[in-house]
């Protein structure tokens, strides 16, 4: 007679998941196995690497033909993690195993040809929505047990091999489950080996990336070659508000699908920072290919995203990111689907001045090459990035001094004190954390002028020939300045300096 067995498991959209139900059905005639559900070439090779893991695990192979249907039957299905609960559906749909646990139960992981559970992408997401589910618990490789432990009232079952999942699910061998506490893996020493301490000099620098830390601003470094712009922007991640439990979980399932989290790492607890060479196409920066993945935007999600040598990315790459710059999130349609990954990142851009590196009063470029090499970064782009922020050759003196700046936890009191007034300011509107991301009523309110604040502002928009768009970004970083200062109004002195911030809006570049 027939015997029909059913294993829930799940499947990823986009960086979410979604119930996948195994069902097989093992039945009589000539032994033959077949997948259906839309199987990708993966899910199909499933069928040889289950059988011989059936084999060396000491099961029988069963006889007659094998029905194996991934269900829904409408969404197409990739990669390797349906091995496990296909080999546990083929056991228990032949007798092999006999448990009640197959609908308590998620199970997910690739199956070695020894019966060995490999280690697998996407566990945090698939653990999220177990939980979400109501299922008991979830079967995973033990390499990612930690991983999906971070979802606290889920029973997360490590796995090392195909018969040590069968025998737990039949109560013949006891596994306790993975517990880890979060709060724990967060006091944990946080602080990298980098620190804005090492920076000699760049005074003004630092502080234009302190206003840019402390209101989640974008920033262009401008400066010739060697001025120290990678050695700065990579230091700005250490000034930033520690990830609160919620961004972390964000950040983590990123990176978890993409499969770049350490084996046995729960969580990312370090704000990410990202720096793609600028020969990245816009697949690679956006995310996508035939089936929609994050890229870089994506993985710098709640972190920064660091563009050295701006001009030489081309230059459709760089209007891609003009979208998730203004919405937080990027959508990518393909012929598989329409998928949105979060991209709420810090842009950090770095650039030389001119074609040959010097600054234009000392460059032998002509005005026009250096108008063209500007050029190869558009209005629009530039009108999203905050500060324009000159980075200068290091004088010897500050080179060869023992004098050091301030360290990144001293700056970072700073950075927090003012997010903490921001997230006062927002407590009503949760979608917005930081200045950086005001809308019009927002600046409305909280970026009111006095009469000679505001006299001051209209003099540079006209002076200077700022943009709308440009006006907005000035308020914006206006009142980062005063929330660090403390202060409850904008004052001149604060309009004065996000002025300073806008290199590329004066006529010094051409």
């Amino acid at each position: 007679m027939p015997m029909l067995s059913k294993v829930c498991s799940a499947a990823l959209a986009g960086i979410d998941a979604y119930p996948v139900e195994v069902e097989v059905n093992a039945g009589y005639g000539d032994t033959l196995i077949v997948i259906v559900g839309l199987p990708d070439a993966a899910v199909k090779e499933s069928r040889d690497r289950v059988t011989t893991a059936l084999a060396n695990s000491g099961y029988s192979f069963p006889m007659g033909r094998t029905t194996i249907n991934l269900a829904p039957a409408d969404t197409k299905k990739e990669g390797p993690s349906f091995d496990l609960p296909i080999a546990l559906g083929m056991l228990a749909a032949s007798e092999q195993i006999e448990t009640d646990q197959l609908d308590q139960f998620v199970a997910v992981g690739e199956l070695a040809l020894t019966g060995a559970v490999r280690q697998g992408k996407g566990i945090l997401p698939i653990a999220l929505w177990a939980k979400s589910a109501g299922k008991a618990g979830i079967l995973v490789p033990a390499e990612n047990a930690a991983e999906a432990a971070v979802v606290a009232g889920l029973q997360v079952i490590p796995v090392q091999n195909l018969r040590e999942a069968a025998q737990f699910l039949e109560g013949e061998v006891k596994i306790s489950p993975v517990r880890v506490d979060t709060r724990k893996i967060f006091e944990q020493d946080n602080d990298g080996e980098l620190d804005f301490s090492e920076v000699k000099g760049q005074e003004n620098v630092k502080r234009a990336l302190e206003i840019a830390a402390a209101g989640g601003h974008n920033v262009l470094l401008i400066g010739p070659p060697g001025t120290g712009k990678s050695m700065l922007a990579k230091r700005l991640p250490t000034i930033l508000p520690p990830l609160t439990l919620n961004e972390a979980l964000e950040t983590t399932k990123v990176h978890s699908i993409v499969g770049l989290l350490a084996p046995g790492q729960a969580l990312i607890t370090r704000r990410p920072f990202r720096a793609p060479h600028h020969t990245a196409s816009d697949a690679g920066l956006l995310g996508g290919n035939m089936n929609p993945t994050p890229g870089e935007i994506s993985l710098a999600h709640n972190g920064v995203l660091f563009l050295d040598e701006l001009p030489e990315f081309k230059r459709n790459v760089l209007e891609t990111l003009r979208q998730p710059l203004e919405e937080g999130r990027v959508t990518i349609s393909r012929a598989a689907g329409t998928m949105t990954f979060p991209s709420q990142f810090m842009l950090i851009a770095a650039m030389n001045p001119t074609p040959d590196g010097k600054m234009p009063h000392e460059s032998k470029s002509s005005p026009r090459e250096i108008q063209n090499y500007l050029g190869r970064v558009s209005g629009p782009l530039l009108d999203r990035i905050d500060l324009h922020v000159e980075v200068p050759q290091v004088k010897f003196r500050e080179m060869s001094g023992e004098r050091t700046g301030e360290t990144s936890a001293q700056i970072r009191e700073r950075v927090v004190a003012a997010r903490q007034i921001q997230l006062k300011r927002f407590a009503k509107r949760p979608k917005i954390t930081c200045n950086a991301r005001q809308g019009p009523k927002e600046l409305k309110e909280y970026c009111a002028l006095d009469d000679a604040t505001k006299e001051l502002l209209k003099n540079a928009m006209a002076d200077l020939n700022f943009s709308a768009r440009a006006y907005d970004r000035i308020l914006k970083v206006a009142r980062t300045i005063a929330d660090l200062a403390a202060a409850e109004n904008i004052l001149s002195e604060h309009i004065s300096e996000a002025i300073q911030y806008r290199s590329l809006d004066r006529q010094l570049w051409t």
